[in-house]
């Protein structure tokens, strides 16, 4: 099967508007914190909560020292605030007794730190790392579904199927491009619309 993947690429980088949590530009520790934050909490949300913790905790060592309730208050209102609090106390520590404070750099690794999951850990790799990784989050897997380049029923499905079929050379710039688009056409009609108005599908 032929797929169109330079000129969704192409299109993609076209219409691209900054998402919110690229302010944090390749710092792994920030990086790391602000992903496992953004779980299930919109981007603006998360932003706020991000600066409101790192005007506090600007590095690691400063955020293993807050009690949780204090981080509790600074990441207030993201979804499951509670557990991420306890996440990030315990993570911090982790990374500064068995990293020497230096974010781990494969996926196995940051997958065993409390909060992060499989799209944390790739993204952590992609930005930070420049390492070749497939996030999928809700936006990759829809629209990667609605291009025709998975039939797909979850996330993890989702990333498996692109890993086989995706260049490796678009591997880093497929969540930011199909978070953006995501991002501006929320409706899947309005999505489909705007794919449609490119010449995608």
């Amino acid at each position: 099967m032929k797929y169109n993947f330079k000129k969704v690429i192409i299109s993609f980088k076209k219409n691209y508007l900054e998402i919110p949590l690229e302010v944090f530009g390749d710092d792994p520790y920030k990086t790391l914190i602000s992903t496992l934050l953004s779980s299930r909490t919109k981007d603006e949300v998360t932003l706020a909560a991000s600066r409101r913790l790192f005007a506090k905790a600007k590095k690691l060592e400063q955020l293993g020292k807050l009690e949780i309730r204090s981080i509790e208050k600074l990441i207030y209102p993201v979804g499951f605030y509670k557990t991420k609090a306890r996440h990030l106390k315990i993570l911090s520590k982790r990374i500064l007794k068995e990293f020497k404070g230096k974010t781990p750099n494969t996926r196995d690794e940051l997958m065993k730190l409390p909060g992060v999951g499989r799209k944390t850990a790739n993204l952590v790799l992609n930005r930070t790392f420049g390492i070749p990784a497939i996030a999928v989050d809700t936006h990759v897997h829809k629209i990667s579904n609605i291009l025709g380049w998975v039939k797909t029923k979850s996330p993890e499905e989702t990333e498996r199927e692109l890993t086989k079929i995706l260049p490796k050379k678009y591997w880093s710039d497929i969540n930011r491009l199909f978070v953006s688009i995501g991002r501006q056409y929320r409706s899947k009609k309005k999505l489909e619309d705007f794919l449609r108005k490119e010449r995608l599908i």
